[in-house]
């Protein structure tokens, strides 16, 4: 019990730390912008490798891969994690390089969230939408294709990226409205919300103790205050002008 208090009090640092990188975010790139990325980016990255060391010690009671947001979180943190492919450029990275924005000037992009209930604020760490497929999907015959899923357990995520989290529907949207898929982004933050409140439910459901600071801090809020609809989706535009 112990092991998997210190990993949930480690996610739960972590997820302080990630925002108060967001709160400074703003500030800082005003001073050094590539500091201001490069620390949301690994803070945010700190975040994944965090709910995959809470996945490690409490694999063998909770099933993390028949939920859609636990799945996907954890896919993503395993694609970030090897870098064997060049999917996963977070949006401030990629308007960052060389050219910057500019280079995309008069594009709009169409940006995707599940939707939270309630007033919650909802920070964003967005990534491409067509990154996700090409890591699931076989038929985009993509080399960043995951390899160390089997086929069966890729088919299952993609089908719930498809349906449970409403990809399908996101693209299909994007396609009536003339996007291409380049310029379709996903915020993973909401995802990433439910995928904890899940976890953490179910943590204290079985008599897991949130210790210390953080760990008591983030319990009632995401045991108790926070609800992320998987099936509704919020959509903002962003053109570069």
């Amino acid at each position: 019990m112990k092991i998997t208090e210190r990993a949930v009090a480690k996610l739960a640092n972590s997820m302080r730390i990630y925002a108060e990188a967001n709160a400074r975010f703003n500030e800082l790139k005003k001073v050094d912008l590539e500091e201001a990325i490069d620390n949301l980016d690994r803070a945010f990255e700190a975040k994944l490798e965090a709910f995959h060391s809470v996945y490690d010690v409490d694999r063998a009671v909770f099933n993390y891969f028949d939920h859609a947001d636990t799945a996907l979180i954890l896919m993503l943190r395993n694609a970030i994690h090897h870098r064997d492919h060049e999917l996963f450029s977070s949006w401030n990275n990629t308007m960052a390089q060389d050219g910057g924005p500019h280079r995309f000037s008069g594009a709009e992009f169409l940006i995707a969230s599940h939707t939270l209930v309630g007033e919650a604020h909802v920070g964003r760490q967005l990534y491409k939408a067509e990154d996700f497929l090409f890591r699931l999907d076989p038929s985009q015959n993509s080399p960043a294709l995951e390899g160390k899923m089997s086929a069966l357990n890729r088919s299952k995520l993609l089908g719930q990226l498809k349906a449970d989290l409403s990809f399908s529907e996101f693209f299909s949207k994007a396609r009536r409205e003339g996007y291409p898929d380049k310029q379709l982004y996903f915020n993973v933050i909401p995802l990433f919300i439910s995928a904890v409140c899940r976890v953490f439910r179910s943590l204290r459901a079985r008599g897991v103790r949130f210790v210390g600071y953080d760990a008591n801090a983030y319990e009632m809020h995401f045991t108790d205050e926070l609800k992320v609809d998987l099936s509704s989706l919020s959509y903002a535009t962003i053109r570069i002008n």
